[in-house]
């Protein structure tokens, strides 16, 4: 480990009168990208000289200075730009006239990018909340490094290339799953409108309250039956107990294992109900009845804080209340004339069951399961409303990408760091082992 002294020289005006403590840091704010860059080049052009020298001494003969390149090169970081101009030499051994360029090899310098990749970090991360255009903005005024919104695109796309969040997962013991989906709005390489199309998800948990529950794959325009498929190769599916879903078609058919347990959303399953009845000819006054008496039947009304207060000794309370709900939905069906309301009555049939997986889930292990799939849309409201109300049309790649990278930014933020630094890899850093500092003022003294 070795050691360098810089000997750094700063000289700011001063003004007489009115100076407050935002004067000073506005001021330096407005000098740090000149002074951090000062520093950055100056240690490069200490290590490239002393690196250069050991190749010389290395290799007696070889290599010959050839002065610098002649062009400075241009590199934005998060410390604001970089210029510097390479010094470069001569392989007096190869059979064809070699330029080489040491400390480019030396800092792991890429080619061909003026942005390195952690300069990009504030863009791509605004990007998931906001426009790109936006990001570029608001990463310029905050960092005043200024981008294209199209960099920052592109380097989205190379990033979720290369960083995929859902391998390794065999190994997890996920014992919950939940799918959902939404309609979004395709476009293609040329602009052309591609129509609305299914975007679908899933989650899992490993069951550890409180359920913490995390993106297993994103899917676009894709069957269940896929989804299912891939699912079951990249996850341990045999330790899924309870699926968790709104009850669209294809769901439980493709997904549940005779393992497996199915618990319907309850806030879905209120929602939908008066969507059936309209499909089968009921106006709303003539809903009411219906759609009051599923909300008043006992399952239907607990709440998630209701079922976290339970304690061993209200297990009568609960078989009471297990009891109650089959018969209200009973009554319900009951209701329901068959030939009247066909679609309603299939939709109730169906949902009796999985709608109450809850209830007798606590009466047989006394855990706590999520009633309703609200505390996932929480959080996918997010990704909804970027792909829906920033950014109105996708393309079937970009979309997946932008998924990938959101994945870290909103659902995984303890990991959004690792794409920037893997402290994993153990890359050495510099580290400042000495500051001193003093002053002495030019010109007139003037009284403050």
């Amino acid at each position: 480990m070795s050691q360098i002294t810089i000997d750094l020289s700063l000289t700011f005006t001063i003004p007489d009168n009115d100076v407050t403590i935002n004067s000073l840091i506005h001021g330096l704010k407005q000098s740090h990208n000149h002074i951090n860059g000062t520093v950055i080049t100056t240690i490069m052009s200490a290590i490239e000289e002393r690196l250069i020298a050991n190749m010389i001494e290395q290799n007696p003969g070889r290599y010959k200075r050839n002065g610098t390149q002649p062009t400075t090169r241009m590199l934005h970081s998060c410390l604001g730009p970089i210029g510097y101009r390479f010094a470069q030499l001569i392989d007096t051994r190869a059979e064809k006239k070699r330029y080489i360029v040491p400390l480019k090899d030396y800092l792991n310098i890429p080619a061909h990018q003026r942005y390195l990749d952690e300069a990009l970090e504030p863009g791509i991360g605004l990007s998931v909340h906001v426009s790109f255009r936006r990001a570029a903005a608001e990463t310029e005024r905050i960092r005043q490094t200024s981008m294209s919104h199209t960099t920052i695109h592109r380097r989205l796309q190379s990033l979720a290339d290369n960083n995929c969040p859902f391998s390794n997962l065999k190994d997890k013991q996920y014992r919950f799953l939940i799918v959902d989906g939404t309609k979004v709005h395709l476009q293609g390489p040329s602009g052309e409108d591609q129509g609305t199309v299914e975007m679908r998800w899933a989650l899992a948990s490993l069951g550890s309250t409180p359920y913490r529950f995390e993106p297993v794959g994103f899917w676009i325009d894709t069957d269940w039956a896929t989804i299912a498929t891939e699912l079951k190769q990249r996850l341990n599916y045999t330790t899924l107990e309870v699926l968790f879903s709104d009850g669209g078609p294809g769901i439980a058919e493709n997904l549940l294992t005779p393992t497996m347990k199915h618990q319907r959303c309850q806030w879905h399953g209120k929602r939908d109900f008066p969507y059936l009845l309209y499909a089968d000819g009921a106006k709303k006054q003539q809903q009411e009845p219906f759609v009051n008496k599923l909300k008043s039947i006992a399952a239907m009304r607990l709440n998630k804080d209701a079922l976290e207060k339970l304690r061993p000794e209200d297990r009568a309370t609960v078989e009471t209340i297990t009891s109650q709900t089959t018969q209200g939905f009973q009554e319900l069906l009951e209701a329901l004339d068959p030939k009247k309301y066909p679609r309603a009555r299939a939709y109730i049939q169906n949902l009796l069951e999985p709608v109450t997986t809850f209830l007798r889930w606590w009466l047989d292990t006394g855990e706590v399961i999520p009633l309703t799939t609200n505390n996932i849309e929480s959080a996918f409201s997010q990704v909804c409303n970027r792909i829906k109300r920033v950014g109105r049309r996708w393309s079937e790649k970009g979309l997946l990408n932008w998924l990938k990278i959101s994945f870290y930014k909103i659902f995984k933020p303890e990991q959004w760091n690792l794409l920037w630094f893997d402290r994993n890899q153990k890359i050495p850093l510099i580290h400042l082992v000495s500051i001193h500092a003093s002053y002495s003022w030019s010109g007139a003294i003037t009284k403050l």
